[in-house]
């Protein structure tokens, strides 16, 4: 039988707007709400998030035809940034490989562009690349993409969730929820007792047995976070996540020696590759590491990642991704729980993350998703026809 090569690679972007970009929801949403960000130390930009731009990229929508006509396709923020370099940089490594050549061609596409990429847009629009193939690889095999991961490790996954309301997650199944912090360090004493505050309302909420932790993007520095987490330990906090710049490795060592016994350090949400982790691991940043498979270099290269985190004994909890980390998650020992994301206006109810985008995503019920539901071929789901894509650099 003659190998299946990849005949076509073509990039899409969404339509800014529209609410296919999970980072471009309405201004009523939580996501634009009242969150500490790096830029809350400039008025004009503290109060919501797409006010300095977190919805200016879009989705980035990748999609790659087989030589039998088999389609797969994956998605990642990078719009059109990301489409530009996909059509006339990193078709090249991909038009004509044989579908099963997963690794020759992120090594390719790697080095390819390491002298203007490294991380963010680039290992994004990568990223895009590689879930689409590993979704095409599947498809041509007829087996979920857990299933070339080698197999589940459990029947189900559990998750926590990320969003304003805990108690409502609490009540919905969830064994815990993530609170977005609201206040960085220029908001003062004020704006920290204001955190401890609506920790201890949602303590008060929720009872004991349930998690909770604080998402702090990126936002805070190491005084503040330690004063943060020595006071949340007194109201049970499970952990204290991304609280510093992604590349303030030291600043994560010192945060990891300096916060109450048994409280974890987590961060990696805005990190890539296995050298991106390797400093966090070796240099003891942190406890969990949380790449997003859409960001970090994809499913070949959070194979890697999990790897070194598994020989340092640490946990990866991939932030959100929806199926894209679910199908990991399933088959890794070091992945005992994931991340679901809110995507409900208001955080009171369960909704697809990536609606209207995909269609078919599955979502947990009673906090809880079978192993069965991710059985469909490539990562189970499809594009939605009725929203508008634009292929803004077509070759």
């Amino acid at each position: 039988m003659n190998a299946i090569t990849i005949k076509h690679i073509r990039a899409f972007t969404t339509v800014a707007g529209g609410g296919a970009d999970y980072h471009d929801q309405g201004d009523d949403h939580w996501i634009d709400g009242q969150i500490s960000t790096p830029m809350s130390k400039y008025p004009e930009y503290c109060l919501h998030r797409k006010s300095f731009g977190l919805n200016v990229l879009g989705s980035l929508v990748v999609i790659v035809e087989a030589s039998d006509g088999t389609v797969g396709f994956g998605v990642s923020t990078g719009g059109q940034l990301g489409a530009w370099i996909v059509e006339h940089h990193l078709a090249r490594f991909v038009e004509g490989q044989k579908v099963t050549d997963l690794e020759k061609i992120w090594d390719q596409m790697f080095n390819g562009t390491l002298f203007y990429g490294r991380k963010g847009i680039v290992l994004n629009t990568i990223s895009a690349v590689d879930l689409a193939l590993w979704d095409l690889a599947a498809k041509v095999r007829d087996e979920p993409v857990y299933a070339l991961l080698g197999g589940a490790v459990r029947d189900e996954l559990t998750f926590y969730a990320t969003g304003p309301r805990p108690d409502l997650a609490q009540k919905m199944g969830f064994i815990g929820g993530k609170l977005p912090l609201k206040y960085g360090p220029a908001s003062g004493e004020e704006g920290l007792q204001s955190n401890i505050a609506e920790l201890a309302e949602m303590r008060s909420r929720t009872g004991n047995d349930f998690w909770l932790m604080f998402d702090c993007w990126m936002s805070l520095d190491v005084n503040y976070a330690t004063r943060l987490a020595r006071l949340g330990h007194e109201y049970g906090l499970k952990w204290i996540e991304e609280a510093l710049p992604p590349d303030d490795y030291w600043g994560y060592a010192e945060l990891k020696r300096n916060v109450p016994k048994g409280m974890l350090v987590n961060t990696g949400e805005h990190e890539a590759t296995r050298w991106g982790f390797r400093m966090l691991l070796e240099m003891e940043c942190c406890d969990v590491i949380q790449p997003d498979v859409g960001w970090c270099g994809g499913i070949t290269e959070l194979i890697k990642i999990s790897a070194l985190a598994d020989a340092f004994g640490k946990l990866v909890v991939p932030h959100g991704s929806s199926v894209y980390s679910y199908h990991f998650v399933i088959t890794r020992h070091n992945s005992p729980f994931a991340e679901f994301l809110m995507m409900a206006p208001k955080a009171d109810q369960v909704v697809p993350m990536f609606n209207p985008l995909l269609l078919n995503e599955p979502i947990p019920e009673g906090g809880r998703l079978k192993a069965s539901a991710l059985d469909k071929p490539g990562f189970g789901v499809d594009l939605n026809p009725e929203v508008k894509l634009v292929r803004p650099y077509a070759r």
